[in-house]
């Protein structure tokens, strides 16, 4: 139980540094780099291109996003590779604060491309725990319930 409250209180305590340095312009490497906004992101989905995009349009979960979207034939012919970038790109703190609510756009084009490539492999979104991810009242409960909210936009758990 010491350890989990020890833990807790670290990452109180990190989360705190990071926004007092976003707001006083000091970021991350990974953060100041210049194109790590407009980078785009990318999934193979195991579907010829007539099926992904038929007649041009897009899939409903990429359709609905405000991203440059390109498509090109995977190597070996496996497929098709959708790249995606959102249009909308925010800089600086105010880039970091929105990355730390949960506000990236990154992570909505990310969680678009995931529904898309799940809907044309297998026609359902699959989803994580959706039905169990009830509130725990325990700690390790609550940090479990905050991963499986947020699984969707990592792909991982």
């Amino acid at each position: 139980m010491k350890r989990l409250v020890a833990g807790a209180a670290a990452l109180a305590a990190g989360l705190g540094v990071a926004r007092w340095a976003a707001s006083r312009g000091r970021m991350p490497g990974a953060v100041k780099d210049p194109l790590e906004s407009s980078r785009w992101l990318g999934i193979t989905i195991n579907r010829p291109p007539d099926e992904v995009a038929p007649g041009g349009r897009l899939p409903e979960p990429l359709s609905r996003m405000d991203a440059e979207v390109r498509m090109n034939r995977a190597p070996g012919d496996r497929g098709t590779e959708v790249y995606a970038r959102p249009r909308a790109q925010r800089a600086g703190a105010d880039a970091v604060l929105a990355r730390l609510r949960g506000e990236d756009p990154r992570t909505e084009i990310r969680t678009a491309l995931r529904e898309t490539k799940s809907l044309l492999e297998t026609g359902d979104v699959l989803r994580s725990d959706e039905e169990i991810g009830t509130t725990r009242p325990t700690m390790p409960g609550k940090v479990l319930d905050m991963a499986l909210g947020r699984a969707a936009e990592g792909g991982r758990l």
